[in-house]
This record gives C-alpha cells, sequence and structure tokens, in this order.
C-alpha cells in the first residue's frame, strides 16, 4: 500500500511544522559580513580565512581549493 500526501505551504511555514531552528538572524549576519568585505575591500587572506571557516571539510577542503586553483594558473601560464 502506499499513500501520497501533497502540501501546499511556505518554507517558513514547512520549516516550524518540521521544528527545524530559524536561522534568519546567522544569514543576516552572514550577509552584513559579506557586504562589509565588499565595501572595504577584500584581502587574499579573508578569501582563504572565509572558505576554510565556512566551507565543508575545514583544512582538508582547504587544501583541495588550493590544489585546484594552483592548477587552473598553472595551466593559464603555459
Amino acid at each position: 500500500m502506499k499513500i501520497t500526501i501533497d502540501t501546499e505551504c511556505t518554507p517558513e511555514e514547512a520549516r516550524r511544522f518540521l521544528g527545524l531552528p530559524d536561522l534568519s538572524p546567522v544569514h543576516d549576519a552572514y550577509v552584513a559580513k559579506m557586504q562589509r568585505m565588499i565595501e572595504e575591500g577584500v584581502q587574499s587572506g579573508d578569501i582563504e580565512s572565509f572558505l576554510r571557516n565556512w566551507g565543508p571539510m575545514g583544512d582538508a577542503g582547504m587544501a583541495m581549493w588550493r590544489q585546484m586553483f594552483e592548477k587552473m594558473t598553472d595551466a593559464g601560464s603555459r
């Protein structure tokens, strides 16, 4: 037996129904920080710090990105 239920709701209603936390304040703070970085000028260290803190896999993920960018720049310099 298979039962299918279709429900129409907004993302906010679905979040509340499932008991998920409201991450709007976190999102707003993140967007504000990104806007400040853009307005003040982005430094290369800022980008690396950003990717390391917010990206998946921490240092392993950062190593993957670094390797990918190195290969891209090596290929472009030939």
